[in-house]
């Protein structure tokens, strides 16, 4: 399930130098302070989604043994950057594309933001910008501090205007070579779609959705000083590489759309219920990805009976569908039911055929919620297992603490939260309950020394 889109905690990601598709300049991005969280959403059926449509895509562009990261972003925003190994999507990227192959191309511009380097070479870029801008102002610096000395006006206004001229001479070159970096990021997304047998009308279609919504003012000006091309300028460069392929006319694939509605659907129901599920799929009220919608919306607003009978509905149409299984256990487990839920969770985890370490923790999360004392140790190793596939699911370590608590080992449920901290990325709160773990815990046993590594480990 969305862990959760309305009680998601933010994960301690700072943004420093990330590349984004089209939407903020660098110089506000790069301005976000190392204390900036990014609101993550956690869930199996969107996140898998979305690796599937990244797969092809890294394979073609010679990533696909590298451990990148698709990681998710609550936020309404049509947008999507690299960080480091990772790509971040916003949902309001997944909501605003009406087609996979639109967010396909937008995941294929990011992925060559990566294949590029881009992001290294954008700090060094910055650097450079950085001493330029220095080196202008002490010089500016000088000249005014000797026309001053002098009495000499002239000389301290050129000074003046030497360390302006300087700053914006860096800036101006530092939006210059952004906009050279989207270019060729386009050019790559066209090549990996091309390579991986995939249309590019879907990225062509994305400047679109920018136009319609007012993301770059129109004036010749505004483009010149943006961090990227104007969306007509890129879109016209793109449409002539991507009609040039023979995939140019190939659509997506009837259960891909599915998938990509049933996201969509999920999203707009935890981020704005019943109003905005209807907006979304105003055009088709009846089609699955509404009735998916209108089932969440209905669990959200309270009606656990009529959910149930709406999902139900939904798993006798597509019994093979997990994640109408996992959004039965969600219901469950709100009702109370934590036994039914972990049943429904453990049907949903052996459809789903991504091996989602979120479910397999959801079944033993379920298990715990129950209070039974004889089903804890069940609990632990199937959050355990799903931790394995899984690790920085920092929900799953609080369900686990209290499934060590109620066995009556403290020492190991301190522990567990103290990993929950470290990977929400609380990391003085991990150092105190890893201490407080040691103190019930065996010097020198396996749970000791984890607990060692986290109060050692030093943060930058």
């Amino acid at each position: 399930m969305i862990h959760r889109l309305r009680s998601i905690a933010a994960h301690g990601v700072a943004i420093l130098t990330a590349v984004s598709l089209a939407l903020l300049p660098t110089s506000a991005t790069a301005a976000r302070s190392e204390k900036a969280h990014l609101p993550i959403v956690r869930d199996a059926e969107i996140e898998g989604l979305v690796a599937d449509y990244a797969r092809p895509l890294l394979k073609a562009a010679g990533l696909s043994r590298s451990g990148i990261d698709i990681v998710l972003v609550n936020s309404p925003d049509f947008n999507a950057f690299v960080l480091g190994r990772r790509i971040f999507v916003n949902t309001g990227a997944i909501t605003a594309t009406d087609t996979p192959n639109q967010l396909i191309g937008i995941l294929a511009h990011e992925i060559g933001h990566l294949a590029g380097n881009h992001q290294q070479r954008l700090r060094d870029q910055i650097e450079r910008a950085q001493t330029i801008a220095i080196v202008a102002g002490l010089l500016g610096a000088g000249i005014a501090a000797a026309g001053a000395a002098s009495g000499t006006r002239g000389a301290a206004q050129a000074g003046t205007g030497l360390i302006a001229g300087g700053a914006a001479a860096a800036h101006r070159g530092l939006l210059s070579y952004q906009r050279g970096e989207e270019a060729t990021a386009d050019r790559a997304a066209i090549t990996y779609l091309d390579r991986s047998g995939q249309s590019g009308k879907g990225l062509v279609q994305t400047f679109d959705i920018l136009a319609r919504n007012n993301l770059f003012a129109s004036s010749r000006a505004g483009s010149y000083l943006s961090s990227h091309p104007m969306p007509q300028d890129r879109r016209a460069a793109i449409e002539e590489a991507a009609k040039r392929s023979p995939y140019y006319g190939r659509t997506d694939p009837a259960e891909l759309v599915e998938r990509h509605n049933l996201a969509r659907a999920k999203i707009a129901a935890y981020n704005g219920g019943m109003s905005d599920v209807r907006r979304l799929f105003a055009r088709d009220p009846r089609s699955i990805g509404a009735l998916y919608g209108d089932a969440i919306a209905t669990f959200l607003a309270g009606s656990t009976a009529s959910a149930l009978r709406k999902i139900d509905a939904l798993i006798a149409s597509r019994p093979k569908n997990p994640w109408f299984e996992e959004m039965r256990g969600e219901i469950l487990l709100e009702a109370g039911r934590g036994s039914e839920a972990a049943a429904a969770f453990g049907r949903a985890a052996k459809l789903d055929g991504s091996n989602s370490g979120l479910l397999k923790a959801e079944i033993g999360q379920a298990l715990v919620t129950t209070g039974d004392p004889s089903q804890m140790e069940r609990a632990i190793d199937l959050i355990r297992a799903g931790l394995r596939v899984d690790p920085s699911n920092s929900v799953a370590y609080r369900f686990l603490a209290m499934a060590y608590g109620r066995t009556g080992d403290i020492g190991r449920a301190e522990l567990a939260s103290a990993e929950g901290y470290w990977q929400a990325g609380a990391f003085r709160q991990a150092k105190i309950f890893a201490a407080r773990a040691q103190q019930k815990l065996k010097p020198g046993s396996p749970p000791w020394r984890q607990a060692q590594d986290i109060i050692t480990t030093k943060i930058r």
